[in-house]
C-alpha cells in the first residue's frame, strides 16, 4: 500500500489523523485551504542545528518494501527515495528518475535515472538497484503487503546503467505513481541475503536526505543529514524521531522544549496552545488529511457476519457527535475510503443517521434481543458482548473507542476496549487475525486505486485485507479501476465500490480529522501545501542566531 502506503496504519500513528457533512468542519481548512496561525519573516538561511519530532508511534522496520506503518514510513523516507514523487499540486514529479517516457497505448515506462547520485556508502545508484529491488518485492518469501502492483508488470529490463524500463500486460492505471521508494534498495548491499533477517532492517543505508545514526528502541531514531545529497545537503544537521507514548507527556516536552515538533490533539490545537507563550514561540498549522479513521469489524466473527448487524450499530453511532467532542470540530465525518474534495470521492453514498429505535430493529430482525431483561440482547442465549482494540497513545480513538461504547450500550451491546502497544497491536493481533473489531486510521495517497485492502485476494497474514471483507462486484470493480487510463470509466468504478461498502460497511467510515501540526518558530522555509508541511524538510533551516543544537550537543 504505498499509495496507501503511507498506510495505516497511521499512521495509523499519530493523533493526527485526519470532511463531509455536518456542522463541523465548515471552516477554510475543511475547503482544502491550508493555514497557519504564525507568520514571519524567515531570516537568512544556515546549515546547523537539530528538530526534535514527538510521535507516540515506533517504527517497526525501515525497510519501504516491508513496512505498513506510517511511523516506519515517516523516518524510512527521510533515508529513501523513490523514481518519481508527489509534487505540491498533486502531479507526479521527478526523484531518482530525471524523465521517463511512456508508450502510447500506455503499457511501457522507460525510466531515465539520475546520473551520479550515491548510496551514502559511497557506491553509485544504477538501474541494477531497481531490478534487484523489484526482484526482491515480488518473489514469494519477501512479506509484504505491498508487492501487488509490482506483480502487474510482465518484463523489467535494465537497458543500460540509467535506463530502467518495464512493461506490463494490461493496462495499469496506477503504474507511473506506484514506482516509489519501494522498490529501491542497494544490490551490493543486500544481494544475497534475506532482508528480513539482516541488521539492514534496523540499520538501513539510503541516498536520502538523512543518514540513518541509531535507534534506541522504545526512546528514539536519529538521523543526519546527508551532505551530498543529490537535491542538495539538509540545512537541518540532525532530525531525531523522539518516541512519546503518551500525548500529553509530549505536549509537555514541547512546553519544556525538549520536543520541535509534534501532532496536536484537538483540545491541544483549540484549547492548550492559544497562550501568548505558544503564540510567540511556535507556530501551528491546519489542513485536510488524505485519511480516515474507522471501526472495523472481524467479518469471520459470527457477531459480524450478518449485515444487518453492523448497520445497526452504525445507526447507533453518532458520528457528528464524535467530530465534535473528540475532533472539537477539526475534521468531519467519514462515508467511506475516500476523502472529499477528490474527483473520485462519490458525495451521494448512503450515510447513517444516528437512529438508535432503526437499530435495535435491525438487531431484532437479525436475531438479536433481550428476552431476559439485563439491558442486553441476546442471541441464543448468548449476550452481545465484545471488545473493540485499538492502539495505546492515541488519544483521539481511545476517547473515539468510550463513546461508541457508550452509544451501543444504549441499544444492548456490551463493549470493552482494550488498548494495546503499536507493535504488538499489528503484529499479534492484527495480523493474526486475533480480535473482533478495531479503530484505526489509513493514511491514502492520491491514487484511488485500494486493491490492496478491499481485494479478497489479499486477505492473507501480512496483507491489508485484515477484516477479510470478501465481495465478487468489489473485486471485478477494483480491477476495472486499475485496468483504464479512461478517468470517467475509472470514476464510475470507484463511485460503485462506495455504494457497496456503505451498504455492507466491513468498516464503519467515522472521520475524517484535520492535521494540526505544531512547529517551534525557530525553524523556517516552512510551506503549507495540499501535501502538508514535511515534503520540503530538507529545505527547512534555523538562522544561525536561534539554533539550539550543535552535532557535539548530541
Amino acid at each position: 500500500m504505498k499509495r496507501v502506503i503511507f498506510l495505516l496504519l497511521i499512521v495509523i500513528i499519530g493523533f493526527i489523523g485526519a470532511g463531509c457533512k455536518g456542522k463541523a468542519g465548515q471552516g477554510p481548512a475543511a475547503k482544502g485551504a491550508v493555514t497557519t496561525e504564525l507568520e514571519s519573516s524567515d531570516g537568512e538561511p544556515a546549515y546547523g542545528d537539530a528538530l526534535i519530532e514527538g510521535s507516540i508511534g515506533e517504527p517497526s522496520i525501515l525497510i519501504p518494501m516491508l513496512a505498513s506503518d506510517s511511523a516506519s514510513h515517516s523516518v524510512a523516507g527521510q533515508v529513501f527515495n523513490g523514481l518519481v514523487k508527489y509534487d505540491t499540486d498533486l502531479s507526479i514529479t521527478g526523484d531518482l528518475a530525471e524523465s521517463w517516457d511512456i508508450s502510447p497505448d500506455g503499457l511501457i515506462i522507460t525510466f531515465h535515472l539520475r546520473k551520479g547520485v550515491k548510496w551514502t556508502d559511497g557506491i553509485e545508484f544504477t538501474a541494477d538497484d531497481l531490478m534487484f529491488g523489484y526482484k526482491t518485492i515480488i518473489d514469494e518469501k519477501t512479506p509484504t503487503p505491498n508487492k501487488e502492483d509490482y506483480l502487474q508488470v510482465k518484463k523489467a529490463e535494465v537497458l543500460d546503467k540509467y535506463t530502467f524500463r518495464v512493461t506490463y500486460e494490461k493496462p495499469f492505471a496506477p503504474a507511473l505513481a506506484s514506482w516509489g521508494n519501494a522498490v529501491v534498495l542497494p544490490k551490493h548491499l543486500l544481494e544475497g541475503k534475506d532482508i528480513t533477517k539482516i541488521d539492514f532492517a534496523r540499520n538501513p543505508i539510503g541516498m536520502g536526505p538523512y543518514i540513518f545514526k541509531r535507534w534506541t528502541s522504545g526512546q528514539e531514531v536519529v538521523l543526519d543529514s546527508n551532505k551530498d545529497y543529490f537535491e542538495g545537503r539538509p540545512y537541518i544537521d540532525r532530525y531525531v524521531y523522539k518516541i512519546i507514548p503518551d500525548s500529553a507527556t509530549m505536549f509537555l516536552g514541547l512546553q519544556a522544549g525538549d520536543v520541535d515538533m509534534m501532532g496536536l490533539t484537538p483540545i491541544q490545537y483549540t484549547k492548550q496552545t492559544n497562550t501568548k507563550f505558544f503564540k510567540e514561540n511556535f507556530q501551528k498549522f491546519r489542513y485536510p488529511m488524505p485519511s480516515y479513521t474507522y471501526m472495523g469489524f472481524n467479518l469471520k466473527h459470527p457477531f459480524f457476519k450478518d449485515k444487518r448487524v453492523r448497520q445497526a450499530i452504525a445507526h447507533a453511532i453518532d458520528k457528528n457527535e464524535i467530530v465534535d467532542v473528540v475532533l472539537f470540530g477539526l475534521g468531519s465525518s467519514a462515508t467511506g475510503p475516500y476523502v472529499p474534495n477528490t474527483w473520485y470521492y462519490n458525495p451521494d453514498v448512503k450515510d447513517y443517521e444516528h437512529n438508535p429505535a432503526l437499530a435495535k430493529e435491525l438487531l431484532k430482525e437479525a436475531g438479536w434481543e433481550d428476552t431476559d431483561g439485563d439491558g442486553l440482547v441476546d442471541k441464543e442465549g448468548q449476550p452481545f458482548e465484545f471488545t473493540i482494540l485499538t492502539n495505546m497513545g492515541n488519544s483521539l480513538r481511545n476517547n473515539t473507542a468510550t463513546i461508541i461504547q457508550w452509544r451501543l450500550a444504549k441499544i444492548g451491546i456490551k463493549v470493552q476496549i482494550r488498548l494495546l502497544e503499536w507493535s504488538t497491536f499489528i503484529n499479534e493481533f492484527i495480523d493474526k487475525r486475533r480480535f473482533q473489531a478495531v479503530i484505526l486510521g489509513w493514511s491514502l495517497g492520491f491514487e484511488p486505486d485500494q486493491y490492496d485492502i478491499w481485494h479478497s485476494g489479499k486477505t492473507g497474514e501480512k496483507e491489508l485485507n485484515f477484516v477479510s471483507y470478501n465481495n465478487a462486484e468489489v473485486d471485478s470493480l477494483l480491477e476495472a479501476g486499475r485496468r483504464t487510463f479512461n478517468m470517467a470509466e475509472r470514476k464510475k468504478a470507484y463511485y460503485r465500490i462506495q455504494e457497496i461498502l456503505a451498504d455492507e460497511l466491513p468498516y464503519i467510515f467515522l472521520y475524517v480529522p484535520n492535521a494540526t501540526p505544531i512547529v517551534h518558530s525557530r525553524f523556517k522555509g516552512i510551506k503549507p501545501t495540499p501535501i502538508g508541511i514535511s515534503y520540503n524538510f530538507h529545505k527547512w533551516y534555523v538562522p544561525k542566531k536561534m539554533q539550539r543544537h550543535s552535532m557535539m550537543e548530541q
